[in-house]
């Protein structure tokens, strides 16, 4: 069934049937009926980011669908001066009178200045010898309180700059809000949408609970208004369960499912023993319900752990446990599903590859079964760093992940920055021929977004002050920010390393199937910032070809964008050029880290800032103050200030001549992925050659499935050339999955129309392949990434054998130490080094199952012989079995 993009979930209601789908980048849920399945009867809109999970009341009336990125209403207000943006911050009029930074404790700060010795006017934090340490003026983090009023961490109101009567301040119009839509409620015969708000900003999952018919959302809500590290550190997230109101009629109900945990909002912080730390659960992802309604189990994927809870959703005690522990699981429970007819528990491992059951009478694990695993070992032994609570923090219940939400971002800003803090020098690649002249960074850095961690690793220094020389620096934040009492080893932070450079850039959802730039790319959501046409325009179309030429000829200020952010990613150059305009390499570093330039001219306050990657810029769109409703309070630049991708093209230097040419500029930076884009050199300063991009190909996910009603359909069949096309261009992997003669079979693309099979000696045309399908037999072809068609079209477990000659060997294709030559070694029942009719005969006792072991006894095997014979692991030797070993004997 072809969807928008991301299909997330789905669920069956209605009479007739319908299924809904969400789409999570797309934000849109798409309804089909199951009578005709060819395309959407309807497209609903979500007014939010990401709808996920889904959900239907008993009636199957209702859809639920939760908003995995809802955001928590908090905003930005402006202070940090770039080019001609509205100043609040420095406002007389404002709560501080202009004061800039403010303070957060009252009068004062917390933790103190770290004050110069003495004290010039003015001045503060280290080093005391030139006292050359004014902290920079910053923004400042709000958030919405449930009267409507916008405050900061101290208490301060800046309603009146937000959405009052002097909102033009901040740029924006009197009224002006950020929506917090958590859960759309869609009526099934009108299709309808209303909205549940006020529950967290990460709604992870969701379920009915039934007998009441209450909406149970879980996630993480964070507390991004608070600033100041040693504030934040350990306690910065709640993991949460919100019980909501279908109608809306009763406010939603939040409970911390951590409430053994205290969060003391001071500047000293001491984790918790570890014991106390092991009752926490971090990163929930799945939830369920008993049939009654009276217990609920909560799957934690950072804590590697089940909460049990009761109807009101407080934490109780397993049946078997002696305290509310939580049940421990493999790692990365992910997946819940009871089966009520024999009171199992389901939970689905994800990084642990395993599915475990427990009993419901006794809340125990009773059974594990392993799932083929085919993860490279790097993010098997590296992923526990991003994600285990419990392993790196404090109090149990946070990592890194509670941030960098599956390695990517919360969409929130932080202040993180110190005011005990000392002056750090700079020792970085300062470009644009400033070498020497970017000064020390302060620790009082104000706001700054959560970057993504994809495709990071060799794209030195990272955060956006450049200010962290390679991925070992951010040791010490599992102490000052994770709140934990131990950094990690050596060997354990080169294990997150190795896992985080296997992280790259999703396939981009704006470049069409061959990965160019699009022509005509519509920019629903996208408006005219003022400068041209009224304030809330919507944006023509835009031609993203035109824009990267703009972006690249120097039209728009003299200068080529390119010049700081450097194509293929738009991260600044490795290259330095000196005060001579001499071209060369900057040093590496010890840890093997490279020093893409820091930009010190970039019109704000701070100075110094490492030019940003664009590759996730389509991610950054909600935000925008020509509209009264957002869905998103942080937008572009390190502290979100900007809001919007067309007010940054539309600022001042960039001569951009009218609307479409900032329509232009706008598709090339929505489409704007890396792979596929000119480089730049060695020799033009203007033009330098920056990093490569370890993305992903827009094609891959496609899939066409050929199911012998129409064996020529010429969409299907267009569609299927185009894949070809580019698996010829070494642009992508192309594989096929279906039944051929009721057996399950796999191929991959090998050039010149050709699929080879998963049987080694069997090759296949792509026609003949496609003609071959039929009801029943159906099959699927699928664009992969380049280099995975081999694994995943016909050797699963990557031990040389191919998957259907394995199973027609009696070997596991999914175990790479069970090969068609080990089956044939332990069908050797007698030991005598020759596979025989004396074995053959042996095995033919045992067709009388269950196993009769002291008929089956060998010399090698003794009375396991029969577990051995039993090939399809049923529990009995039988005829199936007897079946594979003649595969043995006729076979390799």
């Amino acid at each position: 069934v072809d969807t928008e993009d991301e299909p997330a979930d789905v669920v069956f209601v209605g009479e007739p049937r319908r299924a809904f789908v969400s789409c999570s980048q797309a934000n849109v849920v798409q309804v089909f009926d199951l009578g005709n399945i060819s395309a959407p009867m309807a497209t609903i809109p979500i007014d939010g980011q990401d709808p996920r999970a889904m959900a239907h009341n008993a009636s199957r009336t209702k859809v639920y669908v939760s908003i995995f990125e809802s955001g928590n209403a908090t905003t930005i207000v402006t202070g940090n001066e770039f080019l001609n943006l509205p100043q609040p911050m420095q406002n007389t009029n404002g709560p501080y009178g202009g004061v800039n930074p403010p303070p957060n404790d009252g009068a004062g700060f917390d933790p103190p200045l770290n004050l110069c010795n003495p004290m010039p006017p003015g001045c503060f934090a280290n080093p005391p010898a030139n006292c050359v340490c004014t902290p920079p003026l910053v923004s400042l983090i709000v958030r919405k309180d449930d009267a409507g009023n916008w405050l900061d961490d101290n208490s301060a109101d800046w309603t009146d700059f937000i959405s009052g009567p002097n909102a033009a301040v901040s740029g924006r119009p009197v009224g002006w809000d950020m929506l917090d839509n958590d859960v759309a409620v869609i009526d099934v015969n009108t299709l309808a949408v209303t909205y549940i708000s006020g529950l967290m900003n990460m709604n992870m999952a969701m379920a009915v609970r039934p007998s009441s018919g209450e909406i149970t959302v879980v996630g993480t809500s964070a507390t991004n208004d608070l600033r100041f590290e040693p504030l934040v550190n350990g306690r910065f997230v709640r993991v949460n369960l919100a019980v909501a109101d279908p109608t809306g009629a009763v406010a939603p109900n939040i409970i911390d499912l951590n409430s053994h945990l205290t969060y003391v909002n001071t500047s000293s912080f001491s984790p918790v023993p570890q014991a106390q730390r092991d009752l926490s659960v971090g990163d929930p992802r799945a939830i369920v319900w008993n049939a009654g309604g009276t217990r609920g189990y909560v799957a934690a994927m950072g804590s590697n752990n089940l909460l049990v809870i009761n109807a009101a959703g407080d934490r109780i005690q397993p049946l078997s446990a002696p305290d509310v522990r939580p049940i421990e699981l493999d790692e990365g429970p992910t997946g819940l599903a009871i089966d009520r007819g024999r009171n199992l528990l389901f939970v689905l491992n994800k990084f642990a590859a395993t599915v475990q059951a427990l009993d419901l009478t006794t809340e125990t694990v009773v059974a594990t079964a392993p799932l083929f695993d085919p993860t490279p070992s790097a993010i098997r032994v590296g992923r526990k760093h991003l994600y285990d609570t419990h392993k790196t923090s404090g109090l149990g219940h946070v990592s890194c992940g509670s941030c960098h939400i599956d390695a990517r971002t919360d969409r929130l800003a932080w202040d993180l920055g110190d005011p005990s803090g000392d002056m750090r020098p700079f020792d970085q690649n300062c470009g644009n021929a400033e070498n020497g002249m970017c000064p020390s960074w302060h620790p009082m850095k104000g706001p700054m977004v959560t970057q993504t961690l994809q495709d990071i690793i060799g794209k030195e220094p990272h955060h956006w002050r450049g200010d962290r020389t390679g991925i070992e620096e951010f040791n010490g934040a599992f102490v000052s920010l994770l709140g934990d009492d131990t950094q990690l080893t050596p060997e354990e932070m080169q294990e997150f390393e190795d896992f985080l450079a296997s992280i790259v850039i999703p396939p981009n959802p704006f470049r069409p199937l061959d990965n160019t730039l699009p022509s005509n790319l519509s920019l629903d959501g996208h408006f005219s910032t003022g400068r041209f046409s009224p304030a809330g325009t919507p944006l023509p179309p835009g031609n993203a070809q035109d824009g990267l030429d703009n972006y690249r000829l120097g039209q728009l200020d003299g200068a080529d964008c390119s010049s700081c952010h450097t194509l293929p990613t738009g991260i600044g150059s490795n290259l330095l050029v000196d005060t001579n305009g001499f071209i060369f390499e900057f040093p590496t570093g010890p840890d093997g880290e490279l020093h893409h330039s820091i930009i010190r001219a970039d019109g704000s306050n701070q100075r110094n800032f490492k030019t940003p990657q664009l590759r996730t810029l389509y991610e950054k769109t909600g935000f925008d103050v020509t509209q009264l409703n957002n869905n998103r309070g942080f937008g572009l630049l390190h502290d979100g200030s900007v809001d919007s991708i067309t007010r940054f093209i539309s600022l001042p230097p960039f001569s951009v001549a009218d609307d479409q040419e900032v329509a232009d500029l706008v598709a090339f930076m929505l489409a704007f992925s890396g792979s596929d884009l000119p480089v730049g050199g060695t020799v033009n300063p203007l033009d330098l050659l920056g990093p490569s991009s370890n993305d992903t190909h827009a094609a891959v996910g496609v899939q066409v499935t050929f199911d012998g009603g129409i064996p020529n359909d010429v969409l299907k069949v267009n569609l299927l050339n185009q894949m070809i096309v580019l698996a010829d261009a070494g642009a992508v992997g192309v594989v096929a999955k279906g039944k051929q003669l009721d057996l399950q079979r796999g191929y991959k693309y090998v050039l010149g129309q050709t699929m080879q099979s998963d049987r080694m000696s069997e090759q296949v045309t792509v026609t003949a392949l496609r003609q071959s399908a039929g009801a029943g037999n159906e099959i699927t072809f699928t664009v992969v990434p380049l280099g995975s068609e081999h694994r995943i079209g016909v050797d699963r477990d990557q031990d040389g054998f191919f998957d259907r000659d394995e199973l027609d060997s009696c070997s596991n294709p999914a175990d790479p130490t069970s090969t068609p030559l080990s089956v044939a070694a332990s069908a050797d029942f007698d030991g005598n080094g020759n596979i025989d009719i004396a074995d053959y005969a042996r095995f033919a006792e045992c067709i009388t199952g269950p196993c009769p072991s002291d008929s089956c006894a060998t010399p090698i095997y003794g009375s396991a012989c029969c577990a051995i014979a039993d090939l399809d692991s049923d529990g009995d030797v039988d005829e199936t079995d007897f079946g594979f070993l003649q595969n043995v004997f006729n076979g390799p």
